[in-house]
């Protein structure tokens, strides 16, 4: 992160849109499935490129699900979108059609987390990290901004198994520089530091790295670690990491703070290496609506409410 500037801002989901276009170019067998909502996932760019290659399934995941085990199962590369929320709401589907009959599919879930906003709870994924992670021989993906989105895509197309790739409809802060390596199963350290360590992953990194910055200037060394892939966990990475900082951690996701990141990283150091934890993330409540930036400063997922939580548990640690 030395001498690099945080400016450039984009969704994820754009960034999805944009690297499967690209990717179609050369992987002629990609194809991809939505659910009504192209223009929102933005898998319409593909869909303008390739639209031999594209299937509108209307209003219907469990039939797209359905469908898009079929194809993998033929040989094809599907990638299966809609909003988070929307699509693993399906579970049977992706439980039995997809994962059980190991089906090469990649679920595409956008809209994620409170940061939607005012479309309010039934349209934001708060639960589906929690939902894939259970799944045998699902492998579940995070980007935390755009260059990492289009590596990860890209990753992903010659990944061999089911995989859920989560993205925002916010625009997030670029948090890596040209050039930057996407590792499948690692985390990504974004700022060193000692006292404590922050997991993060999704849009909430950006935030994180911020509120470093802030603790910094109360004295607190604190690391920030991006946890793209949170499933399968770099449970090496993780503990290595907390040990470097004090046993004190700290997890950030917008999602429900069960089962999710927070919850991964506890398993995790609960078998391993036993710490000090503060999961800040939705706090098993529902969603509602409202403005993006209130709904997620109400949950204290923006920069000022995670340096206020992060400060409040080094001082009480």
């Amino acid at each position: 992160m030395d001498g690099f500037t945080m400016s450039t801002k984009k969704a994820t989901r754009q960034a999805f849109g944009e690297a499967l276009a690209k990717l179609g170019e050369t992987r002629t067998d990609v194809v991809v499935l939505d659910a009504d909502l192209s223009v929102s996932t933005k898998s319409e760019l593909f869909a303008k490129k390739f639209p031999d290659r594209f299937f509108e399934m209307g209003i219907q995941e469990a039939n797209m699900l359905g469908t898009a085990a079929g194809l993998a199962l033929a040989g094809k590369v599907p990638f299966c979108c809609s909003f988070a929320c929307f699509v693993t709401g399906r579970y049977d589907q992706i439980r039995v059609s997809v994962a059980y009959s190991g089906a090469n599919v990649k679920i595409v879930g956008t809209h994620a987390g409170v940061a939607i906003g005012d479309d309010g709870y039934s349209q934001q994924g708060l639960e589906d990290v929690a939902l894939m992670r259970a799944i045998p021989t699902m492998a579940v993906v995070q980007p935390a901004d755009d260059l990492e989105t289009a590596a990860a895509v890209e990753y992903l197309a010659s990944h061999v198994g089911p995989a859920f790739l989560r993205l925002t409809r916010q625009n997030v802060e670029r948090v890596h520089p040209e050039g930057y390596r996407f590792q499948f199963g690692k985390v990504d350290t974004l700022r060193e530091g000692t006292d404590a360590v922050i997991f993060a992953s999704g849009g909430p990194v950006a935030p994180a790295l911020h509120a470093a910055e802030a603790l910094a200037e109360d004295g607190f060394s604190v690391r920030v670690v991006n946890v793209h892939t949170i499933k399968p966990l770099d449970v090496e990475g993780v503990v290595a990491a907390a040990k470097a900082s004090g046993g004190k951690v700290i997890t950030v996701e917008d999602h429900t703070v069960i089962g999710g990141l927070g919850g991964a990283i506890a398993e995790c150091l609960g078998e391993h290496f036993p710490s000090k934890l503060k999961r800040i993330g939705v706090q098993d409540v529902f969603g509602e609506s409202g403005a993006p930036d209130a709904v997620v400063a109400k949950h204290g997922l923006d920069e000022a409410g995670i340096t206020r939580q992060v400060r409040e548990f080094l001082k009480g640690a």
